[in-house]
């Protein structure tokens, strides 16, 4: 299978685990070792203010929420839009972070699009091609548009863009959540 780095996984509706129910997953890496993502739709209670009074040692004014990335458990990331800051260019004016030096700036950078992501999306070899060969996730390529977007709609908006005839043949907008109860 070709590599998703750098576009996007869109949960099918049929897809009812809860941890990627409606999610829109960026692919950060994608190879033979597994992949890494991290769901851009799924903000937290806490805002990034919040979280580095306990983690940073600056001060942080940033009131954006902070995003749960997946649920496999680990560092701190950042996807952003400052190519200096970048430890992988992800897709154009998308770029990954988890380096503390690189999150300690981008966390106080106000015109610098940013999502600060606790947690992420993790797939052994072969596991992430096994559930797309299910159906399970449908991809599309990346944009910022809509990864530094915090519209709750972005899921149904790709989907659609995806293939409109298709969202509008599922009724996408009053789908319920478990498609099973439709």
């Amino acid at each position: 299978m070709e590599s998703l780095e750098g576009k996007f996984l869109i949960a099918a509706p049929e897809l009812l685990d809860p941890n990627f129910v409606r999610t829109v997953v960026l692919m950060v890496q994608h190879n033979e070792q597994g992949a890494l993502g991290l769901v851009v739709n799924r903000p937290s209670s806490k805002t990034v203010r919040e979280l580095w009074s306990e983690v940073g040692e600056e001060p942080c004014e940033n009131e954006q929420p902070v995003h749960l990335g997946g649920p496999v458990a680990g560092p701190l990331m950042a996807i952003h839009g400052l190519g200096g800051l970048a430890e992988i260019d992800v897709a154009d004016n998308i770029f990954f972070a988890a380096r503390k030096e690189n999150l300690d700036r981008l966390v106080l950078c106000d015109d610098v699009p940013l999502k600060l992501f606790v947690g992420h999306s993790g797939w052994g070899p072969g596991q992430l091609e096994k559930e797309m060969e299910m159906g399970g996730w449908f991809t599309a390529p990346a944009a910022p548009e809509f990864v530094f977007n915090d519209d709750p709609d972005v899921w149904s908006q790709l989907l659609r863009r995806r293939d409109s005839r298709v969202a509008a043949m599922l009724n996408i907008r009053t789908q319920p959540t478990d498609p099973s109860m439709n």
